[in-house]
């Protein structure tokens, strides 16, 4: 895992780069969110596929704990991919209401990432 470094006003962000999976378990994520946090950064950038596919199941709670981790950190997140595919219904809401907030937003581009932190 790489994380590359964005400076953008007052913010550090790091987006992680990596050939596979970051986050597999809960603990994981825990790991990565005290990593960043250590290190100084505001915000983190993943990548869908960084992201266990359970991660997008709801119901087995993986998803609260580590996104609980986060906000908890006071880091905020992003998840950077297509979440077109999914078909759940309670994801959707889930997605569509995170991105009401700051918190943790799910975008389909870097670029879009790094023009919603200017803001």
């Amino acid at each position: 895992m790489e994380i590359k470094t964005h400076h953008i006003n007052n913010l550090t962000v790091a987006e992680i780069v990596s050939p596979g999976v970051v986050i597999t378990t809960a603990e994981d994520g825990i790991d990565l969110v005290g990593n960043l946090y250590y290190q100084g950064f505001d915000k983190a950038i993943l990548y869908k596929e960084h992201i266990t596919p359970a991660f997008f199941d709801l119901k087995n709670r993986l998803a609260g704990e580590i996104l609980q981790k986060f906000s908890n950190y006071r880091m905020k997140l992003v998840i950077v991919g297509d979440f077109t595919k999914y078909e759940s219904k309670s994801l959707k809401d889930f997605i569509f209401e995170s991105n009401k907030g700051t918190t943790v937003n799910f975008v389909a581009s870097v670029t879009e990432v790094l023009n919603k932190s200017e803001k």
